[in-house]
């Protein structure tokens, strides 16, 4: 199929399922995907009585921003932050990698291990969104602190 003149642009729009295409250029109209939602999870110690569960906690486990307690089968426990995961189709081939809280060593815990999970850490990220950031910001000028700015702090 050609396109010619002006109909181009209706007739990408009719194959777009759009019939003009001010919706294409309307940034309030644009699809947009949502952010992530972080649960306040801290200090949550979930039930791991199946399967399901254990893949469940693990992957949120994963996704927080803070350290947990793993307990294995066998008595010992692992703190530190999960910072890798596999998932396999079994607990058997399903491990975490664990930054230990107490050295730098990274220890690998088998799903099928793991007894029980804490959210033990606090959340390093936890009101640290935009908008908190810019409440403070407001309420620090209000108050008069020194030479406030937008600009970013230095990395160093």
């Amino acid at each position: 199929m050609s396109f010619s003149g002006e109909s181009t642009a209706r007739e990408i729009d009719k194959l777009a399922g759009s019939s003009t295409g001010a919706a294409e250029s309307n940034p309030d109209k644009l699809e947009v995907a949502p952010g992530t939602v972080h649960e306040g999870i801290e200090g949550w110690v979930p039930e791991l009585a199946s399967d399901d569960d254990i893949r469940v906690a693990l992957e949120k486990a994963f996704d927080y921003r803070g350290d947990v307690t793993l307990t294995l089968k066998d008595g010992s426990k692992i703190e530190g932050y999960i910072f890798d995961r596999v998932t396999g189709p079994s607990l058997s081939t399903s491990f975490v990698r664990v930054l230990s809280k107490d050295s730098n060593n990274r220890i690998k815990a088998c799903y099928v291990d793991i007894s029980a999970l804490a959210f033990t850490g606090r959340d390093t990220a936890a009101g640290k969104s935009w908008e908190a950031w810019i409440r403070k910001y407001w309420e620090k000028k209000a108050a008069g602190h020194g030479d406030l700015n937008l600009r970013p702090e230095a990395l160093e």
